[in-house]
């Protein structure tokens, strides 16, 4: 019941909701089916939520879990106390319980074990009274040469390093010291190849502080790095003096020759064990904020790169750019199959510019393309100019886009590639897959694994389990909200739909392959290994365009029709209407019914009848269909054409923490600081724009040597304007 209660405030959900979601989730439900199937129960919570809701469910779970096993390994060594137990319980995060922890947790040997096996525990207990002035003379009993403590100086240094450890262990304590240095803590970074930082990517950190509590996500991950690959050395500093004195304040009583030896021992525990504790778990701290930062941003980029619009009806000529090796073609038609395909050499060192013209023209003719698709990798740039010098001498109207081709090689050389097209080598399966990625992004871009696809940041240094986990569930999410066609659907695209997975998504490929087409969603019943909970969590996903019944090629689950069916019915119409004209009177008849009263009718909440009612009247409808097209361009500008105050307009590229990068048709994406993208304040780009998105930009300046371009989306006023 607490977790209901703890999810419940943080997530700003009802109790008896969050009681479902957790419930639909133990049942084995996946997100997609809950936030599209289950909205009664769940108060119409959206996919995102509930992944987060998950998560966090999964981390209480542990903690809980982790709570126990402190308490039962406290209790079996027999120091358990009633006070001890209720810190434990009230503990609220993982550092806090792990502070409470420390002191009964089996140690290696220490300075501290050490001492007390010399039999200077009760030492230490006397020292830290500190009820009397004292002298060496209160450690003369405790000189034992068999156990090697020959003086009473020797007696007394142990002593202070069980107090030293007695005082790092204090769970108060480290809390304090923690908090304080979050508060006024300075991270640091120096440069350790003083010579080969100079120009890299790490020159700004050669000499660098900021405070630990401003400092941003991007740059704990860059002087992260830093310093993995020995550029950097990193520290976390605070004054001694200032981490010193809530330690002596709770420690040390007077001024004895006694608080003197405490005093001494104080700093030896700041010094020598709290601090370098404290840091690695500040950093660590850092570290898994900046990384869930980056991670989320990721996934926050590959959300719309993926629910890109698709060009539908199109034959898209690929262009796969080289130097040496000469430029690979593919020309694929409309459903993404192959008609041809080809080597040119337009680039350097071959410059055979007339002859690729003459071969891409026929081409273009014989099949009918209309569109290119360039990749974005090496030799892009003179593939592009190359491109729009071919447009314009072509007798048919033509366009093109850089596709950003992240990721192209690994599926061309993955075991998928080659099952896909044997007959093609490496390069050729490359220029296929960007041809595709511009007709359908989703449908090609699920065959390459997430962290390829390159719309983040630092993302090879992130856990990768974790990584893994959150951009398959924005796959995952994407694929599902847009719909597969069961008939046509790559076993990689069925991979990704709600309750399916890799076997059974093979599996449903080979029953195709063998059976012809699916004739309707019962027929999936059929497929070896697609047993009831997989059919109910995937049906309502797949679409079969043509199928008998209408509903079969839209998002009304079968578990619904007979609901829609009622609702049809009610309103003197069938399923068959919903191809006709007579369907479009159907909102205006259920709002002058009232939503609650029809869908108590038909036996389902009011929600779920939105839902039904949406896609009645867009059998088959494609989300995608509703954003902005992709930006196809004709002609191309360099570097050199731009000017200070010239207004272009671009793709959004990528979004990451201090801006944006826009492509703008020069090649070189710009950059549109986080300062540069609105009037008003704002935490996040993400705030403004999202990847895909295609806006009005102003040129601040133009570095060709350096390659960057500095953007601004505010406007300005043009060139000597007055």
């Amino acid at each position: 019941m607490e977790q209901y209660l703890a999810l419940s405030t943080e997530f700003k959900l009802r109790p008896e909701h969050v009681k479902n979601i957790i419930a639909l989730i133990d049942d084995g439900n996946t997100i997609p089916f809950i936030a599209r199937y289950r909205k009664e129960m769940t108060g119409s919570c959206d996919d995102q939520v509930l992944r987060e809701l998950a998560d966090r469910l999964q981390y209480l779970r542990a903690f809980e879990e982790r709570r126990q096993k402190i308490k039962e390994s406290i209790t079996e060594q027999g120091k358990m106390t009633e006070e001890l137990a209720a810190e434990i319980e009230k503990a609220a995060t993982m550092s806090v319980l792990e502070d409470l922890y420390r002191p009964y947790k089996q140690k290696r040997r220490t300075r501290a074990t050490i001492a007390k096996e010399k039999g200077l525990e009760p030492l230490a207990e006397l020292i830290l009274k500190q009820d009397n002035g004292g002298d060496l003379s209160v450690a003369l009993p405790f000189i034992n040469p068999e156990l090697s403590v020959n003086t009473a100086e020797e007696a007394v240094e142990g002593a202070k390093d069980i107090i030293a450890e007695l005082i790092s262990d204090d769970p108060k304590l480290r809390g304090q010291l923690r908090d304080l240095i979050k508060r006024s803590g300075v991270i640091t970074s120096r440069a350790e190849k003083t010579e080969e930082n100079q120009g890299s990517v790490y020159e700004m950190y050669a000499a660098y502080s900021e405070p630990v509590s401003k400092i941003p996500s991007h740059r704990i991950l860059a002087i992260n790095r830093g310093e993995r690959e020995k550029f950097l050395k990193v520290d976390v500093e605070i004054a001694d003096g200032l981490a010193l004195s809530p330690i002596c304040t709770a420690y040390v009583k007077g001024t004895s020759l006694l608080s003197e030896w405490v005093r001494q021992a104080a700093e030896d525990a700041w010094d020598r064990l709290i601090k370098p504790s404290v840091d690695r778990e500040i950093r660590a701290e850092l570290t898994d904020t900046a990384n869930q930062q980056a991670i989320s941003m990721f996934a926050l980029n590959l959300k719309p790169l993926l629910l890109s619009p698709p060009i539908k009806g199109k034959t898209v000529l690929g262009f796969d750019p080289a130097y040496r090796t000469g430029c690979k073609i593919a020309v694929v038609d409309p459903t993404g199959k192959v008609l041809d395909t080809t080597v040119v050499y337009p680039t350097p060192p071959h410059n055979k510019t007339e002859e690729a013209k003459r071969e891409l023209k026929y081409l273009i003719k014989k099949h009918n393309v209309e569109v290119i698709a360039i990749g974005n990798g090496t030799a892009s740039k003179e593939s592009e100019i190359f491109i729009a010098s071919l447009i314009k001498e072509a007798d048919t109207p033509l366009s093109y886009m850089v596709v950003n081709e992240a990721g192209a090689s690994v599926y061309s050389a993955s075991k998928l590639g080659a099952a896909e097209f044997p007959e093609f080598d490496v390069s050729l399966r490359s220029a296929v897959s960007i041809a595709r990625r511009l007709q359908d992004p989703l449908a090609e871009l699920v065959k390459i694994d997430p962290k390829s696809i390159g719309v983040g940041q630092y993302q090879h240094d992130m856990p990768a389990a974790r990584l893994d986990s959150e951009l398959t569930g924005v796959v995952e999410d994407c694929v599902n909200s847009v719909g597969v066609d069961l008939n046509t659907a790559s076993a990689s695209l069925l991979t990704y739909v709600s309750g399916l997975g890799a076997a059974v998504a093979s599996n449903v490929v080979a029953y195709r392959d063998e059976n012809g087409p699916f004739a309707s969603r019962p027929a999936l019943k059929k497929v070896p290994k697609l047993g009831p909970k997989a059919y109910e969590q995937a049906a309502g996903f797949l679409r079969i365009p043509g199928a008998k019944n209408v509903l079969d090629n839209t998002s009304v689950h079968p578990e619904s029709y007979d609901a829609a069916k009622m609702m049809l019915d009610r309103f003197g119409m069938t399923v068959s209407d919903l191809t006709s004209e007579k369907i479009q009177t159907l909102p205006s008849m259920i709002r002058e019914t009232g939503e609650s009263k029809v869908a108590q009718a038909v036996g389902v909440g009011v929600p779920t009848l939105r839902d039904i009612l949406a896609e009645l009247m867009k059998p088959g409808r494609d989300i995608r269909d509703e954003l902005p097209p992709p930006l196809l361009r004709s002609d191309i500008l360099s570097m050199e054409d731009l000017v200070p105050g010239m207004e272009l307009t671009g793709t959004v590229r990528n979004v990451i923490d201090f801006g944006v990068f826009v492509d703008i048709g020069v090649h070189q994406d710009g950059l549109v600081h986080i300062s540069e993208l609105t009037d008003r304040y704002i935490r996040h780009p993400s705030e403004v724009v999202k990847v895909g998105d295609i806006v009005k930009v102003y040129v601040l300046s133009a570095d060709p040597v350096k390659k960057r371009i500095s953007l601004s989306m505010k406007k300005r006023p043009a060139p000597n304007s007055k």
